[in-house]
């Protein structure tokens, strides 16, 4: 019996079939689903993100036109009054070619990687919960066949006691192991309603079932570089530091064009006693001290962006480098465990030689709960092994 459960412990919480990791990817991508619609955080980011896109397309087209009326009364009365009407309209050069336009599209683009970086940031916490569910369900699993162990072994000594083949002591060490698998349990259970509780949080209040207890598998590319060329396009902030290189490039051909003069055109009509004059207006404005550096800060702000940007990449390689080391070593950690669990059982040893009197029942317990720490060990592992792997995948979320 005990080497059927063994087996179990080992299914639940070692290897993953197929058929389990795709129904794990279906939970998962349902439940990012969910609070991608109904998280209240990213609804307003959404408002907020069309508001500034809307904000961005203002002051990119041509200036109001000018109309002036003008009615004076002449003196003495005999001379008549005079009538002035004027149409006015002025041009520049930035907005007659499209810059103006060109860089509301551009500073819309970031406007949409910001929002980009902030939902991922949050599918990412809402992953992070879900895969702190799988550990402590899978706990949780294995806890409840440790319990069904730990009540028949409690049970037997309450009735070996009741015989007189077992000393109160020992019956009592039985009912100290299954209070403390019960407490295990309980405490579980917290930490799981704890975790429900914040994805419902995020799913805008929302209940959500999440029952999973297995991962997917980890595969690590096999060039690094290539890898981080790859997550490097993909980077929200990597991204966003790109774009507003983009952005004040832009910035410096318009703030150069706000140096060449504008233009008006316009009709102006001016009537008096027997006259009528009419005609056509052309003006210009010569800008010579209104945009007096702005070039000049232009071009500053591109080489700081620049600057900024090149620190992102290096800081984001020697994160990601940092990670995948880390999970490298953790996916080898926890194939050994898995490797130990799988060759290693004295179980039925342990249950013979206490039948028979060969070990005390302290020290069967202790014996088992090494076998029962491994598991521990390699849920905690797998855990904190796909902890990091999400981070390393977020910008595909």
């Amino acid at each position: 019996m005990k080497s059927t459960i063994i087996t179990i412990i080992i299914s639940i919480t070692v290897f993953c079939a197929l058929y389990s990791q795709g129904r794990e990817n279906t939970a998962l991508s349902v439940v990012l689903q969910q609070i991608e619609k109904n998280n209240n955080t990213l609804k307003t980011l959404r408002e907020t993100a069309e508001a500034q896109k809307s904000g961005n397309k203002t002051g990119i087209y041509l200036d109001n036109p000018d109309i002036e009326f003008n009615y004076l009364w002449g003196k003495p009365g005999e001379i008549g009054a005079r009538t002035d009407i004027s149409v006015k309209q002025h041009f520049d050069i930035p907005t007659l070619t499209g810059m103006k336009s060109k860089i509301a599209d551009a500073q819309n683009q970031l406007v949409a990687v910001q929002y980009k970086s902030d939902r991922m940031n949050i599918l990412l916490e809402a992953k992070q919960y879900c895969i702190e569910l799988i550990y402590y369900n899978a706990l949780r699993n294995a806890s409840e066949i440790r319990l069904q162990h730990a009540g028949i072994l409690a049970a037997s000594y309450q009735s070996r006691l009741e015989n007189g083949d077992a000393s109160r002591l020992e019956y009592n060490k039985a009912q100290l192991n299954l209070a403390t698998v019960q407490g295990e349990i309980a405490r579980i259970d917290v930490e799981r309603s704890s975790l429900l509780s914040q994805l419902k949080r995020l799913n805008g209040g929302i209940d959500i079932a999440f029952d999973e207890s297995q991962y997917d598998t980890v595969v690590l590319p096999a060039n690094f570089d290539e890898w981080f060329a790859q997550a490097a396009q993909k980077y929200p902030v990597l991204e966003y530091a790109r774009q507003q290189i983009a952005v004040n490039k832009k910035q410096v051909s318009l703030n150069k064009a706000m140096g060449l003069p504008t233009f008006s055109a316009g009709y102006m009509s001016e009537k008096v006693v027997g006259q009528h004059y009419q005609g056509i207006t052309l003006g210009v404005s010569l800008p010579l001290w209104e945009n007096k550096n702005r070039v000049k800060q232009a071009k500053a702000m591109v080489i700081a962006a620049e600057s900024h940007e090149a620190d992102i990449r290096r800081q984001f390689y020697d994160w990601l480098q940092i990670h995948f080391n880390s999970i490298a070593g953790l996916n080898l950690t926890a194939e050994k465990y898995r490797q130990a669990l799988a060759a290693v059982n004295n179980a039925d040893l342990l249950k013979k030689a206490l039948d028979v009197g060969e070990i005390s029942l302290l020290n069967y317990i202790t014996e088992l709960e090494i076998y029962y720490k491994t598991v521990d060990n390699l849920l905690a592992t797998e855990r904190d092994l796909h902890l990091r792997y999400a981070e390393l995948q977020q910008w595909d979320l």
